[in-house]
């Protein structure tokens, strides 16, 4: 299966392209050889065999050679999926913080043509990656970030109808529910008793806390806040994924963003760990790290759906990806730190599986 789903993907590439790139000419628009959103392990998170909306992104140029973003679909969930996106970046700007914070890329050309939904964005360009910004300029930015999405609250009061309607939300009722359908979807793929009784300890303590998961909610969350889904200029934070705000519990982008730092720079978890700790309630730090918890079940659940579906060096990546999130899961459950000798582990596994074009792509992301 695993074979025949990334041939699809090729397919499915190889046919659009055929259709896109004659309309994009007339458009004046010419694509750039690297396309790092069709290569390595995106196949899985876009392939033709899921129930998302199928649609090509990709990187061009202008007749004077200006890089842009386009996004090119004929399928009606894709279409969907633009329009949703589309309305999401157009309610921001509406909201007080976006004005002080938060900017999205120029919209250039939204286009219905020959069955195509044909959407271009400036490209945004930034001097330097946020991973590779000093620590105490990402501290600076990201806090800034969850401090103007914790302003939502109250200054988009007189029209929080609109703004919900257009994000969505999600109560702690939904966080339980939720969290109790990753569960059976990994249970459906991981046979390991130790993974089982986290998960088990997990639930129980999002159930027993449940008025803690609510009593900070209803904020405006970015629940992808990571750096491939931003970028940065001066002091400006240009959004590329605005389909991810929603209404919820407040730490939850925060649970995102910190789990995802695990990863890449374990002294900034340590450093918005502290910096809740000393600057709000206690209440405050038992919310993110519930929301944590629950942000590393999503992963747990995102990486198990996997392995049905990847064979060879991927599927032992994957299985890598489950042990290392399966650690952190523990370490969180406990309140300490997740090991160096974990991280050191994965990292080394990760780098040794991974292969020269997912090698290649995630540069090309970050």
């Amino acid at each position: 299966m695993a074979n025949n789903e990334k041939t699809e993907w090729d397919a499915y590439i190889t046919e659009e392209r055929t259709h896109i790139e004659p309309l994009l000419a007339e458009l004046g628009y010419t694509l750039e050889e690297d396309q790092p959103h069709l290569s390595g392990e995106r196949y899985l998170m876009q392939a033709v065999t899921t129930t998302s909306g199928r649609k090509l992104i990709l990187i061009g140029v202008d007749t004077d050679g200006t890089r842009v973003v386009i996004k090119a679909t004929r399928d009606p969930r894709g279409m969907e999926e633009l329009l949703h996106e589309r309305s999401c970046r157009q309610t921001l700007e509406t909201i007080d913080f976006a004005y002080d914070v938060f900017h999205t890329p120029k919209e250039l050309v939204w286009v219905k043509r020959n069955g195509y939904l044909i959407v271009i964005h400036a490209f945004i360009e930034q001097d330097s990656t946020f991973i590779s910004r000093p620590i105490t300029e990402q501290f600076s930015l990201a806090l800034s970030a969850f401090k103007a999405q914790e302003s939502a609250r109250a200054t988009t009061y007189a029209h929080i109808r609109r703004v919900r309607n257009t994000f969505g939300s999600m109560d702690a009722t939904g966080y339980l529910n939720t969290f109790e359908g990753f569960i059976r979807n990994i249970n459906t793929q991981e046979s390991s008793s130790e993974l089982a009784s986290l998960l088990d300890q997990a639930k129980n303590l999002l159930t027993e806390n449940k008025d803690r998961i609510q009593q900070y909610g209803g904020f405006l969350t970015h629940t992808d806040f990571v750096p491939h889904n931003f970028r940065v200029v001066g002091s400006d934070i240009y959004l590329l994924d605005t389909a991810s705000l929603r209404f919820g519990n407040k730490y939850e982008g925060w649970a995102r963003f910190i789990n995802f730092m695990m990863l890449y720079n374990p002294p900034l978890v340590e450093a918005f760990v502290q910096y809740v700790r000393d600057n709000r309630s206690p209440e405050e730090s038992e919310a993110l790290r519930l929301m944590r918890i629950y942000r590393l079940g999503e992963i747990l659940c995102y990486y198990s759906g996997w392995v049905e579906r990847v064979d060879e060096n991927l599927l032992e990546l994957t299985h890598a990806r489950i042990t290392f999130w399966t650690e952190a899961l523990n370490a969180v459950l406990k309140n300490e730190s997740l090991s160096s000798v974990a991280l050191d582990t994965y990292r080394s596994r990760r780098d040794e599986l991974r292969s020269e074009d997912e090698k290649r792509r995630q540069e090309n992301l970050h």
